[in-house]
């Protein structure tokens, strides 16, 4: 089935991608003919015999052809030779269903605009969500709802957006005084309902609206908009209420940057992002009670806990299923939150996780599989997903589709609504009353009647005011080709990994190799398919030495347009190992794995932090199996020639030459 995933490292399969294309332009025209051929053309066929269209026709040649020369720069992602960033080779299936689509031009914030990407727009979120073990059947009044976002970065914000809009919905219905609804006794109870409390007291107002006369339910619903937050704005609303403050984020110290600029722009502040620390980069549980307890204490709301399904440093995973046990103590004590996990690279390992019928894999199934994938701890942060609120996933990473391709996905689409926007050019009709319909009916077709209709104007409800829907169609293609479990996606995913456990063990060989030359660790034991590996140069104490010999190395390892393309081996990233980030025994424990000193340690420029080169093995060709060239191999190879070269009279010594993993 590999075989024909990919265009392929060598461009195996252009004949293959060639035939698609001609073939669907073809249809493209025929589709432009027939649409209403008693029209005569436009552009009479002896135009291209005039000068000018001639002229426009060099010009254009020529900047494409200087375009395509330009291009032959680009780093080549393609190859099992780069392991640098989180990019790959591209599936055939979405890269043909993109460039298929392009010239319709779809744009997917309405049904007007898009009548069929805007749909499979909303089948990929349903796609997603039953990946991620949530409901994904319309007919249920819970089904998930997910769209796609231009990065994970828009996928991050939107979680803050609804993640605000829930929690502080309850707070306007209690200052509007909507009559006959069960509402909080204050508004710190109000402002701090658990998600599904909060969803269940939306559901009741627009159920009781549902039921109001037309005049009145125009007042009421006047009455709780002008007292909503998105109205007031945060100055205003806290002003207002008194006895809150601004909900704060707590998030792991290895979180994207994203988060810092969501709360930015969202108008929260930076300084309502509370980062915790980590266990081998992991988010430190016990933090995160501690964190909470507090909150409590103070009478801190918070709005988000966030756990990385994959850190973008390390590849590492946080503890999902603490996290959900950690919000559970904390709703019983009246402290309600939301959970977020970023899962922009680990998002499609979970078709690792996933039976065909949407069930989860035992543990026991999976490790017969692999040598020490996945650990339990990483199975049951999996296994949790299926009790978090929303969810952001990169198909423009481990989706192996085009930039760019982010997606966000919530658990329950009926908070939803919250986050809905008019523009009367754009939406037709008036879905912010939302419900079950007249007189609150509800059945499982009404509930998917409902659901189909309300995302046909999904403008309203994410930040873009414009978005491809060739992203759409291609992301929906590869799902259905590749179904989103572990006997069908989930053997790319699955390529990945073995690729990680065996650049593990050419690692730790690599250490023995180099053990009179250099100290060679990977320094946090990866969850993934992302290895790091931390370097010194043999009998070097001093962390600003250490990080030169690895910024040598990497000057070899990276894209440098000064020179061919053809001239560099390998192609790999750097990260750095912070004090603040790793914490003091972990750090102290890589330095002390490298044979350097603690006391270097930020003593000069450049050494607070330690430099180490960073590995992404998603190219599902890194073991070649058909002609037995392992790229892994030769990359250990190709650097022990590098250090060799860097280093002079090695002398040896009894230092930490072996490969150690870190405890868990």
């Amino acid at each position: 089935m590999l075989d024909a995933c990919f265009l392929g490292p060598y461009g195996e399969n252009d004949q293959l991608l060639e035939r698609l294309m001609v073939e669907f332009l073809r249809d493209h025209v025929h589709w432009r003919r027939n649409f209403h051929p008693e029209d005569p053309p436009a552009i009479p066929t002896r135009a291209a015999q005039h000068p000018a269209y001639q002229a426009f026709e060099a010009r254009m040649r020529r900047e494409l052809h200087q375009l395509s020369a330009a291009l032959k720069r680009s780093v080549p992602f393609h190859s099992p030779r780069y392991i640098g960033h989180m990019v790959s080779d591209l599936l055939l299936p979405g890269l043909a269903a993109q460039m298929l689509t392009l010239p319709y031009n779809p744009n997917n914030v309405s049904e007007d605009a898009a009548p069929v990407t805007l749909q499979l727009e909303m089948q990929v979120g349903l796609q997603l969500a039953r990946m991620l073990g949530w409901p994904d059947d319309p007919q249920r009044a819970d089904c998930a709802f997910g769209h796609l976002t231009s990065g994970g970065t828009l996928a991050n914000y939107q979680a803050l957006r609804l993640a605000l809009a829930l929690k502080a919905f309850p707070v306007a219905l209690r200052a509007a005084d909507v009559p006959e609804l069960a509402l909080p006794e204050d508004d710190w109870q109000a402002f701090n309902l658990a998600p599904a409390e909060g969803i269940a007291l939306f559901q009741a107002w627009q159920q009781w609206l549902a039921a109001q006369p037309s005049g009145q339910r125009q007042h009421w619903r006047a009455q709780v908009e002008c007292r909503r937050i998105e109205h007031l704005g945060m100055a205003e609303f806290f002003q207002r209420h008194t006895q809150l403050r601004p909900p704060t984020v707590l998030a792991p110290i290895t979180a994207h940057y994203s988060w810092s600029k969501g709360l930015k722009m969202l108008g929260l502040g930076r300084a309502q992002l509370q980062l915790l620390p980590t266990r081998g980069m992991r988010l430190d549980a016990d933090a995160l009670t501690a964190a909470i307890d507090t909150c409590q204490r103070q009478r801190q709301p918070v709005l988000l806990a966030v756990a990385v399904l994959g850190t973008t440093e390390y590849g590492t995973i946080d503890p999902v299923d603490a996290v959900v046990a950690a919000r559970a103590d904390a709703a019983q004590r009246g402290l309600g939150f939301s959970i977020h996990v970023d899962a922009a690279w680990g998002g499609y390992l979970t078709t690792l996780f996933r039976n065909p019928d949407g069930s989860l894999r035992p543990l026991a199934d999976m490790r017969r599989e692999y040598r020490q994938f996945p650990q339990p701890e990483v199975h049951a942060a999996f296994a949790a997903l299926a009790q978090v609120d929303s969810v952001t996933i990169d198909p423009h990473k481990l989706g192996y589709l085009p930039y760019g391709a982010g997606a966000f996905v919530c658990r329950d689409h009926r908070a939803i609504p919250l986050l809905a926007e008019q523009a009367d050019y754009v939406f037709h009709g008036d879905d912010s009353a939302g419900g079950n319909g007249a007189n609150g009916r509800n059945s499982d077709a009404n509930n998917a009647a409902q659901y189909h209709a309300r995302y046909r104007q999904l403008g309203q409800f994410i930040p873009e005011g414009s978005k491809s829907g060739a992203m759409a169609a291609a992301v929906h293609v590869s799902h259905r080709v590749l179904p989103l479990d572990h006997h069908n996606f989930g053997l790319i995913s699955r390529h990945t990994v073995l690729a990680a456990e065996a650049f593990i063990a050419g690692a730790a060989a690599f250490a023995r190799q180099m053990a009179g030359s250099a100290h060679v660790l990977v320094p946090f034991q990866p969850d993934s398919n992302l290895v790091c590996l931390a370097l010194n140069r043999h009998g070097n104490r001093d962390i600003a030495r250490a990080n030169a010999f690895v910024r040598r190395l990497q000057e070899q390892l990276r894209s440098d347009q000064s020179q061919p393309l053809q001239v560099k081996q390998f192609f790999a990233s750097t990260t750095t190992v912070q004090r603040a980030l790793a914490g003091t025994d972990d750090m102290g424990r890589i330095l002390a794995g490298l044979g350097l000193d603690p006391a270097t340690l930020g003593q000069d420029e450049g050494s607070d932090r330690l430099l180490i080169l960073r590995h992404t093995l998603m190219n599902p060709y890194l073991i070649d199996r058909e002609n037995g060239i392992s790229y892994i191999q030769r990359y250990f190879a190709y650097l022990a020639t590098l250090i060799t070269a860097l280093t002079s009279a090695p002398v040896r010594t009894a230092g930490h030459h072996q490969l150690e993993f870190p405890p868990r």
